[in-house]
């Protein structure tokens, strides 16, 4: 009997380790897509403007992720609706919710289309908007969540590796470069409504919202600041369709199902991956070539990333706790005086 339970929990953590496996790889290609898809967004910069590009996008992302709600309906045995659910609170939440989530991925978004069409290279683009990560643990200080030391570090370092990549001989840097840092500062900020929704209503219909409105505002934009045209859009399509069909759905979905099996810090480090994907496909695909002190800048932006989301805290209390318990275990085991007798 003991040999048979043993069987069945061995085969049952191979069977976790294989899921975790799997969702490790479906996350490593969606950050491959997200990477790859700062090329998409400089390439179709060659037809259209950045809030055109944008809407178009937008509007295909919200397409794109109605079969996906559709489906996960029809999975989970839910009765088809518009917001799933008849929660008016949940309705409203949801509603509300997706409008400022939305406002506040035009506005990430929209900088980061702008910085790209200004000439910002897509290595320097993916590092810089990185950045998102390090600003939000310091930006959630201000809705009371705790910043600790280590993401006080990674605050230092990005600063050094920001100045390498960015700041020039002349002590100045682009404007370019500083609407990119400006898209990561709105993104930390998108990200942190995300942490707070994502807890009250079903994350890919606040998504399909979201990416709805910023469609609007993008094409309430594109028409009063650009000149829309038509056969300049159908020639940025494939860029426009990578990223509205690519990035916004299959991309999104592969973070959704690989998050499910994932540890939430071991999944943020994978996904810091784009960054460097990014910088890879501007090399292979744009032949951009960076400076050996502007790669130096990559890669203390890097590391910051990864450090601002390392748990290093929690690991040092489990240790404490750990010591004191062991401690404690050897002191009771090496008193002979036991009041059990009593």
């Amino acid at each position: 009997m003991s040999v048979i339970r043993l069987a069945h929990i061995n085969n049952t953590s191979i069977m976790i380790k294989n899921k975790q496996v799997m969702s490790n790889i479906t996350l490593i290609f969606a950050a491959f897509i997200w990477g790859t898809a700062f090329v998409a967004q400089s390439k179709g910069m060659d037809y259209v403007g950045p809030l055109t590009f944008l809407a178009v996008r937008a509007s295909i992302g919200a397409a794109v992720l109605i079969p996906v709600i559709l489906i996960n309906d029809r999975l989970s045995g839910k009765q088809l609706s518009v917001f799933g659910s008849k929660d008016k609170l949940t309705i409203k939440t949801l509603v509300i919710g997706g409008l400022c989530a939305g406002v506040a991925l035009f506005g990430g978004s929209s900088l980061q289309q702008i910085g790209i069409s200004m000439g910002v290279s897509i290595g320097k683009a993916g590092f810089i908007t990185s950045l998102y990560m390090v600003f939000v643990p310091v930006f959630g200080m201000v809705v009371g969540k705790r910043t600790s030391f280590n993401q006080w570090i990674a605050v230092a370092i990005a600063l050094v590796g920001m100045y390498l990549l960015s700041v020039n001989s002349q002590f100045t840097i682009s404007i370019g470069e500083l609407t990119m840092l400006g898209s990561a500062v709105i993104y930390a900020i998108h990200i942190l409504t995300l942490d707070y929704l994502s807890k009250r209503v079903e994350c890919i219909r606040l998504s399909c919202i979201q990416w709805l409105v910023t469609a609007i505002i993008s094409t309430i934009g594109m028409f009063i600041f650009e000149q829309p045209n038509i056969q300049h859009i159908n020639d940025a399509i494939w860029s426009i369709l990578y990223l509205g069909v690519l990035s916004s759905g299959v991309a999104f979905t592969l973070q959704v199902i690989a998050q499910k099996n994932l540890n939430p810090t071991v999944a943020t480090l994978i996904m810091c991956l784009e960054s460097v994907f990014a910088l890879l496909s501007g090399y292979l695909i744009l032949h951009e070539i960076l400076l050996p002190k502007e790669l130096l800048g990559c890669a203390l932006v890097l590391v910051s990333v990864v450090l601002a989301q390392l748990p290093i805290t929690y690991w040092i209390s489990r240790r404490r706790i750990r010591v004191i318990n062991n401690t404690n275990v050897k002191r009771d085991s090496s008193n002979p005086d036991n009041d059990t007798d009593k």
